[in-house]
């Protein structure tokens, strides 16, 4: 059995050591704290158990959350065939983790970053093998979204990379090939302009989040809106992917408004706080912000 080392068990990271189990893979789901860890076991066997419930797993869930192990190092990028890191969006820290992997893990596996916006040549940088570190970009939730981008740095093999491609579609995902190496790639420039516009709309009270969510899903195909998105990744994960693209000289897609720091200063930092553009029930149900619900 091939196996897979996933760095950060975040909301990102659970769902790509997830389908990577599910695909039949054993994978390593790393992260430093404990709290981290304890989050993803959770998270991973509830998905499981929702996917059973539709029809969707191949597998039974406890098969598939067998082939995960669980651990606090990085002792196992020197026994995988892929490696694929999901930390936070700050360059400083995926630079120390790409030289220590570099370090660690045989020349031959390659080293994915799923960076929503940093370039897989700045990364490399840190490493000695830059021709095997390329950008697999997922979408979340991980799960459910079919589509991974394939992101080929300037000095990323040709093999590394159509081995990308592969590994994708060994995940049941869809590739789509970012041949040439820019900051936010293809999709995520995309969204970034219609997000910053989102933001500036709702922060000048012309609309509310639920309105521009609701126009997107049935005015424009969206499966949901920008606003179920910032939530779901987190809006304190938004704070630092602003902070990340103004450095990478994309400061034209980010909105220069304050409301969404203040959220995360008033603790709105989206689904995983239970609040954030919208509220959230213990059951996972999605509420709007202003509604009579009981909080």
């Amino acid at each position: 059995m091939e196996s897979v080392l996933v760095v950060g068990a975040g909301y990102m990271g659970s769902g790509i050591g997830q389908v990577c189990a599910q695909a039949g893979y054993k994978v390593y789901l790393m992260d430093i704290k404990a709290e981290a860890l304890d989050r993803a076991r959770s998270e991973i066997q509830w998905s499981l158990g929702r996917l059973e419930s539709k029809g969707l797993l191949k597998d039974s869930p406890q098969t598939v959350f067998e082939r995960i192990i669980f651990e606090r190092d990085l002792s196992s990028a020197a026994r995988v065939q892929w490696v694929i890191e999901a930390a936070l969006e700050t360059v400083d820290l995926k630079l120390e983790l790409f030289g220590e992997l570099d370090h660690l893990a045989s020349p031959e596996t390659p080293l994915a970053s799923n960076s929503s916006f940093i370039p897989p040549t700045h990364i490399a940088q840190t490493t000695k093998h830059p021709e095997r570190v390329l950008g697999l970009h997922f979408f979340g939730p991980v799960p459910l979204m079919g589509l991974v981008e394939v992101i080929k740095g300037e000095k990323t093999s040709p093999e590394v990379f159509e081995r990308g491609v592969d590994f994708v579609k060994s995940l049941g995902k869809t590739p789509v090939r970012v041949q040439k190496d820019i900051p936010g790639f293809v999709m995520n420039r995309i969204f970034s302009a219609a997000f910053k516009e989102a933001v500036d709309l709702v922060a000048n009270g012309v609309a509310t989040p639920e309105d521009i969510d609701v126009g997107m899903e049935l005015g424009y195909g969206w499966n949901v809106g920008p606003f179920v998105i910032a939530d779901n990744s987190g809006l304190d994960t938004q704070v630092i992917i602003g902070q990340t693209m103004a450095a990478l000289g994309l400061d034209n897609l980010v909105s220069h408004s304050d409301l969404i720091p203040q959220m995360v200063k008033d603790g709105r930092l989206g689904r995983k706080a239970g609040k954030g553009f919208y509220r959230y029930t213990p059951e996972g149900k999605r509420l709007p912000w202003g509604s009579d619900s009981p909080k």
